[in-house]
């Protein structure tokens, strides 16, 4: 599990690797990743839960001209549960009710490093992976009539260091070259890959870990290592 002091460093760290890609904007060779992800529990992790994920990614990266080395940063959300119902308002207005959703979510905050070709219709890639996984559960409460939020509260929260590997294919769907000598290409491929995430211990809440009796909450905290298998689908924009 991070310390207070660790996830500052771990933020510091990723912040001036933003700074330095930024400062180097006027350089070529970026590239820009949104796309959606599922997320596979695996190890101990799944013995607790055994429910794929769905959520979303995206990469940052920036690579010198001709090197086929580029370093970013990658973020990732998934929801790993959720429960749903209905209850009264409060105690003195029984009549009125709104939804309660207890979501169980895994947040992934990554330095990446990418070993890729820069040409061809198809590029293959190779990630490896360092920062960690966060992991939390908020309930959120609803108004039943158009879903509109009413309130939110975190009821738990942990965070444990991660790394990993993966991979992947770039399929080229769109090409625009140079049409002056200071603009620059842009290129648009289909962005298909998986990655193997070790993470380390943490505290989470699963379904069915809160539970209410007489006005009290009780949460019945796991405890175990945090390893996901994820895949992706998105779009990849070289410039």
């Amino acid at each position: 599990m991070f310390s207070r002091i660790q996830k500052n460093r771990v933020a510091i760290i990723i912040a001036a690797i933003l700074g330095a890609l930024v400062s180097s904007a006027s350089a070529q060779n970026w590239q820009g990743a949104p796309g959606f992800q599922l997320g596979f529990p695996a190890g101990e992790y799944k013995d607790q839960i055994d429910k794929t994920g769905v959520g979303i990614s995206g990469e940052f990266l920036y690579s010198p001209t001709s090197s086929p080395v580029g370093i970013g940063v990658s973020l990732g959300f998934m929801q790993v549960g959720d429960e749903n119902r209905r209850e009264p308002f409060s105690t003195t207005v029984p009549d009125v009710t709104v939804e309660v959703n207890p979501s169980n979510n895994l947040a992934q905050f990554m330095l990446l490093l990418r070993l890729q070709p820069k040409w061809g219709p198809i590029l293959p890639y190779a990630d490896g992976l360092l920062g960690m996984n966060y992991l939390y559960t908020e309930t959120t409460i609803k108004n039943a009539s158009n879903d509109e939020e009413v309130a939110s509260s975190t009821n738990l929260d942990d965070d444990a260091f991660a790394y990993g590997f993966g991979g992947g294919l770039m399929i080229k769907a769109y090409d625009k070259q140079k049409s002056q000598p200071d603009s620059k290409p842009v290129q648009v491929f289909i962005d298909l890959g998986a990655r193997y995430i070790l993470g380390g211990e943490a505290d989470y809440l699963k379904e069915g870990s809160i539970a209410r009796e007489g006005g009290q909450v009780t949460y019945d905290v796991t405890t175990s290592k945090t390893n996901i298998t994820t895949a992706h689908i998105g779009v990849a924009i070289n410039f």
